[in-house]
């Protein structure tokens, strides 16, 4: 525990300007990011006596052991720097909402020459437009199948798309009516994009033009005695209109606002976020999280709205952002919000009217989704407490192991071997910290020599991070790191390797075990413990004991060990299938020099197959665009040198297949 006064800036040292801070600890890890109007004043706070502070930022001040700040121009330059140094060194004494799940949207892709309706999760792509989030696919599904009838877009797979364009016949929908069928030609690519933009346009509360232009069209029809077009007309109304029914019309027609809404005690703070479009809730979505920074309803909303649109843009941010409190420089954050959506944005408290009831019905839903929280998390919080205490008890440990690493071996017949290291903190797995390795000691199968070096090599990183050496202990490098790459930098970045686990899990017996332990005791670590599970009866082995520790089929430590070392088993897994599936699709163009994987497909495609290409000239394949000579000389003395791949060959008849197909590069 540091003494704040020990790394308080001088007098006079902090400018009186707006700014940015970072507080470090000894490793020099960014613990906590903040922005003020004046640096002077706001540091000057974290800098009182400790019984005067709240035990939130005590704590903070005391694990921290230096602070530095930089200085912008504006309020908005500082909100900006923040949201962007919360997001890369992820401080562990700043609150951040995570989403408990990922919200699916209704996506229009119009980045394809043909633009395609779907459902899609996760990060949003550059020229999608996307509608949502919806609490469940099948509502999307719901609304996209009524939808169709009047706007036929494409909601078919490319390789769906691409089967039907080499037959010439479109699939169900085409023949139903729900698709335009563009995969054969029945409209151009600008009529369905056309149509498209409609459905957008339609999906973007821009309803009342389409309703009554298909109104107006059925009593034309109607008048001219054209009875089956009028009902189908009719028919199209009514799933427009049942479409529209299953987004509440909550505000006027013109209305594009999101609400935010907070629930909140000491310890948790619960947000829930209402999106309207046209007047209607076309989303909903909220999050929970640990109330780890002294910060009230105001810091709430603004690390609120730097979540959600900080990654946003035009149409993405609306016009009307309703909220319980401003945040405190809510004319900073309003700029913010301009600039991102370009246009002027109204951020402020709804007061009376349907917007002040509506803020009423997104505060009640934040309420419920606190207290469903509190109440799922009271029983896992009890039962990880107790699954830890268990193990720490059947493994005569100090205390309960709160960070726990685990470590699995895979291979296929001895090829391709690689390892695993997953990692679960407070009984709950920490994904960010999953590591792979490449085992490059030897070759061949031994897991007991491969558990031995994985071991080494994850916790020499860990002595490089404590003796801060500046580089790596030896050359080897893990699975995504970077040669070379420096340990002491004083970035602030969480490292890979910074955090020692209080036990160590192998997935094995005793053999396994022993590798471990020797591999800690070869390194002078002797303050971690290690077990291991061995399959076959589930028994935990210790180091250097002839019998195994037993537990209980019903104790909740034995079902953590094992739910451990099963996600350390399927990530190696996973790993070892890409690395055997990536050797497999080798090709003999990938020893050419210079030759990228476009230029590689080119040729793959303009002579159907490896083979065809081999037997081509140099002039035939300068002939291919993008290839030159001295490239096509490469690529004929590439595929002389390798050996033709082994005939396929038929297991049902015995006969050998012919490679005149196509092929990959």
């Amino acid at each position: 525990m540091a003494d704040p006064s020990s790394y308080r800036p001088k007098p006079g040292q902090i400018p009186d300007s707006p700014g940015v801070y970072k507080f470090r600890d000894e490793h020099r890890r960014v613990i906590y990011v903040g922005k003020a109007k004046s640096l002077r004043q706001r540091l000057a706070n974290y800098f009182q006596p400790l019984p005067s502070l709240h035990p939130r930022t005590a704590t903070m001040v005391t694990t921290a052991a230096s602070v530095e700040w930089t200085v912008v121009s504006t309020e908005v330059e500082a909100l900006q720097l923040e949201y962007s140094w919360i997001k890369e060194f992820d401080p562990r004494f700043n609150v951040k909402y995570r989403d408990d799940k990922s919200y699916p949207y209704l996506a229009v892709t119009l980045n394809e020459e043909f633009p395609r309706v779907q459902v899609l999760r996760g990060h949003k792509k550059k020229g999608v437009r996307y509608f949502g989030p919806y609490a469940h696919a099948w509502a999307i599904r719901e609304t996209v199948d009524l939808m169709l009838r009047v706007f036929p877009v494409r909601t078919c797979s490319a390789g769906v798309f691409r089967n039907a364009a080499s037959a010439g016949r479109p699939c169900l929908l085409g023949y139903i009516g729900k698709c335009s069928a563009p995969c054969v030609g029945r409209v151009t690519p600008e009529e369905h994009r056309e149509l498209a933009e409609e459905f957008c346009d339609f999906m973007a509360g821009r309803t009342g033009t389409y309703i009554r232009r298909l109104e107006k069209q059925m009593m034309l029809a109607a008048e001219d005695m054209e009875y089956e077009k009028a009902g189908r007309l009719r028919d199209d109304i009514e799933a427009l209109r049942r479409a529209m029914e299953k987004s509440a019309v909550v505000l006027a027609d013109a209305t594009d606002a999101d609400l935010i809404a907070l629930a909140e005690d000491e310890l948790e703070a619960a947000v829930q976020i209402f999106h309207v479009r046209g007047g209607r809730v076309r989303g909903q979505r909220g999050w929970v999280t640990d109330k780890v920074e002294a910060v009230d309803t105001a810091g709430l909303v603004e690390h609120a709205i730097q979540q959600l649109y900080g990654e946003e843009s035009g149409d993405s941010v609306p016009k009307e952002v309703l909220v319980p409190a401003l945040p405190e420089d809510s004319e900073a954050v309003t700029a913010w919000l301009a600039g991102r959506r370009g246009s002027n944005v109204s951020l402020r408290i709804p007061q009376r009217g349907d917007k002040k009831d509506l803020m009423e019905t997104v505060a009640r839903n934040a309420q419920q989704a606190l207290v469903l929280h509190k109440t799922k998390r009271a029983s896992d919080l009890t039962t990880r407490s107790r699954a830890l205490e268990e193990i720490a008890e059947a493994l005569d440990l100090d205390s309960a192991p709160l960070r726990i690493e685990c470590f699995d071996i895979s291979h296929l017949q001895g090829e391709d071997v690689v390892a695993s290291m997953v990692v679960f903190e407070d009984g709950l797995p920490r994904k960010s910290e999953y590591r792979r390795f490449q085992i490059k000691g030897f070759e061949g199968q031994d897991d007991v020599r491969s558990m031995h070096e994985v071991i080494s090599r994850r916790f020499k990183r860990y002595l490089a991070e404590k003796e801060k050496t500046g580089e790596w202990v030896d050359g080897d490098v893990t699975e995504g790191e970077v040669p070379g790459q420096a340990l002491g930098e004083d970035d602030g970045r969480p490292k890979r390797f910074a955090y020692p686990p209080q036990l160590v899990v192998v997935d094995g017996g005793q053999p396994q075990v022993a590798a471990a332990r020797r591999a800690l005791d070869e390194l002078g670590i002797d303050d971690i413990a290690v077990c291991g599970l061995a399959k076959r009866l589930e028994e935990v082995w210790l180091p250097g004991d002839d019998d195994p520790v037993v537990l209980p089929r019903s104790s909740e430590g034995l079902y953590l060990l094992q739910r451990v070392r099963d996600t350390a088993h399927d990530f190696a897994i996973r790993y070892q299938r890409s690395k055997r599936t990536k050797r497999i699709r080798t090709s003999p163009l990938d020893a050419v020099p210079g030759l990228g994987e476009t230029r590689k497909q080119a040729l793959i495609k303009h002579f159907g197959s490896v083979k065809r290409l081999r037997q081509a000239t140099i002039e035939q394949i300068c002939e291919v665009p993008g290839m030159g000579r001295k490239t096509a000389e490469s690529v004929v003395v590439a595929l002389a040198q390798a050996a033709p791949a082994a005939p396929a060959v038929n297991t049902a008849t015995g006969e050998i297949m012919e490679d005149d197909g196509g092929g990959t590069a």
